[in-house]
């Protein structure tokens, strides 16, 4: 089986994640899978909580993308990969992965997807989540303070300091490179009609 793979990328807090699992459940399970970015980042469990804390998440360097471009090839072959899972919380690789089996649509998700020229050019369709940088803030500030552990304080540090910038660095001219840029959430319809511009670039 030759899978099709779908990038799903746009700025942190963009709606990345809510879109791939949206689509991969239209699609239904037997049909499609996620393979998000953010699974690999590089085990940081070398350092001190204290440097740990302060790593600039938001940098091309802090991902595997060689890994993850070789998955990602190895799932569009038809192989079964066992990802790695990354805990926010500590910053380091679980010990235990992610079985992962091949589909015929692979959802690519990440902010960095289309940054990785080895990574870009195994990608068939791509999207951007083109999303205000207010709207943003205010879901990162929701998610990290509800789902990882962090201050509202730091979280807007941290966007300043090294969110934001990057961003405007490495995700932000990624944009050329997609297939459509989506402005803003969207809802389950216009889901559903990105559903179908995918569909016909995948074989059933």
């Amino acid at each position: 089986m030759e899978s099709k793979i779908v990038a799903i990328v746009g700025g942190t807090a963009s709606g990345k994640t809510t879109i791939a699992s949206g689509l991969a459940r239209i699609a239904g399970s037997e049909r499609a899978v996620c393979l998000p970015l953010d699974s690999y980042y590089r085990c940081s469990g070398h350092l001190s909580p204290e440097k740990r804390a302060i790593q600039n998440m938001d940098h091309p360097d802090t991902l595997d993308h060689v890994l993850y471009a070789a998955h990602l090839k190895a799932l569009a072959s038809g192989e079964v990969i066992d990802a790695p899972i990354y805990d926010f919380k500590t910053h380091t690789r679980s010990p235990v992965v992610e079985r992962v089996e091949s589909k015929s649509i692979i959802f690519a998700e990440g902010i960095l997807v289309l940054h990785y020229p080895e990574v870009r050019a195994l990608c068939d369709y791509a999207i951007f989540l083109d999303v205000p940088q207010e709207e943003r803030l205010a879901r990162r500030i929701s998610r990290d303070t509800r789902e990882r552990g962090r201050t509202e304080k730091s979280v807007v540090e941290q966007w300043a300091s090294n969110v934001q910038p990057m961003h405007e660095a490495f995700c932000e001219p990624t944009k050329v490179y997609a297939t459509e840029v989506l402005a803003g959430f969207i809802d389950e319809s216009e889901l559903s009609g990105l559903w179908g511009r995918i569909r016909k670039i995948a074989r059933d």
